[in-house]
């Protein structure tokens, strides 16, 4: 998994791509080297393109929703994809190209069909309206190999609670850079607050 040795994964929405390239450098003096790109802007996957082609950055793709979306964002240079839910035809065009894809799962049922397509590494989300860290410690008990990233409510407040335990592999959240911080060019606060979120999930 791509995402081993990433603890933080910035949740981020863009809106103009040629913000990327400021984003990206203040994310990584912050000491965060890796960013979800959303398709939720008509920029994501120039966005993506930009971001991808930094050396010692992994950029991935995220709110992907169909197989056609896996192929633009794997073409646009996305090296894993992000799903809220779990679908089998976008896992298995992630299978297709070779990236790694960590699809969303909010119930154990969902938990044991991710585990029948092969994949062990999930997205919890969204996790704080799901019990969180509760919840994510109750599902690992009759799933023990599998770990989890909680996405939805991830805070500076709770991020190092979420990080402690072993059943999570990293945490997704958006407040180390926002979409107004990226849209203003905040670079500043973004490096600023990606150091304080890396001390956080820092042992």
């Amino acid at each position: 998994m791509i995402l081993e040795g990433h603890p933080i994964v910035p949740v981020v929405v863009v809106d103009d791509a040629a913000q990327v390239a400021g984003l990206v450098d203040a994310l990584a003096a912050g000491g965060i080297r890796c960013a979800e790109i959303t398709l939720r802007t008509p920029a994501a996957v120039a966005a993506l393109r930009i971001a991808g082609a930094v050396g010692g950055f992994v950029a991935g793709a995220g709110t992907v929703l169909t197989a056609d979306d896996v192929d633009r964002v794997v073409d646009a240079g996305a090296r894993f994809v992000v799903s809220p839910g779990l679908d089998d035809d976008v896992v298995a065009r992630c299978r297709h190209h070779g990236v790694d894809v960590v699809p969303g799962v909010a119930t154990a049922t969902e938990v044991q069909r991710a585990l029948r397509l092969g994949l062990d590494r999930l997205k919890f989300f969204p996790a704080a309206q799901l019990g969180a860290l509760a919840a994510i410690e109750a599902l690992s008990g009759p799933f023990p190999g599998v770990r989890f990233l909680p996405s939805g409510g991830v805070s500076p407040e709770n991020a190092a609670a979420y990080i402690a335990s072993p059943s999570v592999f990293a945490v997704s959240g958006s407040w180390m850079a926002t979409r107004a911080m990226i849209r203003d060019g905040d670079v500043a606060t973004i490096e600023r607050v990606s150091r304080e979120a890396v001390a956080l999930v820092t042992p």
